[in-house]
């Protein structure tokens, strides 16, 4: 099974990525965090395929994070930053290589993108 861990501070958000990853993508298992303190020990401990990060969050943005993962020995090319700005701001924040992608959460087209990184898990998961 492929894991995931969505770390967003947004309830709402992350109820419904999650939903949607666990109807479409079944053998994706997603694990939530929203604190973004929490999911220091999340990082440390968990073993994950994937990791979507909100990048504004309280207490600690998405870029500490981001650096801490890497860090602790997390490939960057495993790592989707999220965001509700926009793509053009978002890419001169974390230009090419700095993770897998960085993403507008809410724009239609950046959810294709999403989806080709979840069924290439899925994918990856089923052992095809």
């Amino acid at each position: 099974m492929g894991r995931i861990l969505l770390i967003d501070d947004d309830r709402a958000f992350t109820d419904f990525l999650a939903g949607y990853i666990r109807d479409t993508y079944p053998l994706l298992q997603v694990d939530i965090c929203n604190n973004p303190i929490i999911a220091l020990q999340n990082i440390k401990t968990g073993t994950y395929d994937l990791m979507l990060i909100d990048l504004e969050m309280p207490t600690m943005d998405g870029l500490k994070l981001l650096d801490f993962a890497i860090q602790t020995g997390i490939n960057k090319n495993r790592i989707v930053i999220l965001s509700g700005r926009e793509a053009d701001f978002l890419h001169k924040l974390c230009p090419m290589g700095t993770c897998l992608a960085v993403l507008n959460k809410f724009e239609a087209r950046q959810k294709a993108v999403l989806d080709m990184i979840f069924s290439s898990l899925q994918k990856k998961a089923s052992g095809a």
